[in-house]
């Protein structure tokens, strides 16, 4: 496992903008890019990777408001820590959020991620820094 940097250097050297300085909701949507095509995460793992633990919340209220910036932001791809599309109101249409995860591969039923432990991306694991 790879030694951590405190959250705001770690941030400055994963993430695309390079910024060292920006707003919780700014971060979330930077994490929130860097998520493949066809892979998922939940607010709790965004959470906890910028820091934050307990604002799994402030990251579904960031991705309610994602849909209103100017560079796109990938909202489909984070999901409740079951697998739920639990965001899927703040899209457009009631099925948006589905399509769009269908297109990019995710197979969804009753409103959940089928074999969510498999396309789950942790951006702790996946963006680690070694030291």
């Amino acid at each position: 496992m790879a030694k951590r940097k405190n959250d705001k250097e770690q941030l400055s050297i994963l993430l695309p903008s390079g910024r060292k300085e920006s707003s919780f909701f700014e971060q979330v949507y930077e994490v929130t890019r860097i998520i493949p095509s066809g892979r998922v995460t939940t607010y709790g793992a965004i959470a906890a990777y910028l820091g934050t633990k307990k604002s799994a919340r402030m990251v579904g209220w960031a991705m309610s408001g994602a849909h209103n910036q100017t560079n796109s932001v990938p909202a489909q791809r984070v999901v409740n820590r079951n697998g739920m599309l639990s965001g899927s109101s703040h899209f457009a249409t009631p099925t948006l959020m589905q399509e769009l995860l269908e297109n990019e591969g995710c197979t969804i039923e009753n409103n959940r991620v089928v074999n969510f432990e498999k396309v789950f991306w942790n951006p702790e694991e996946e963006l680690k820094i070694d030291n």
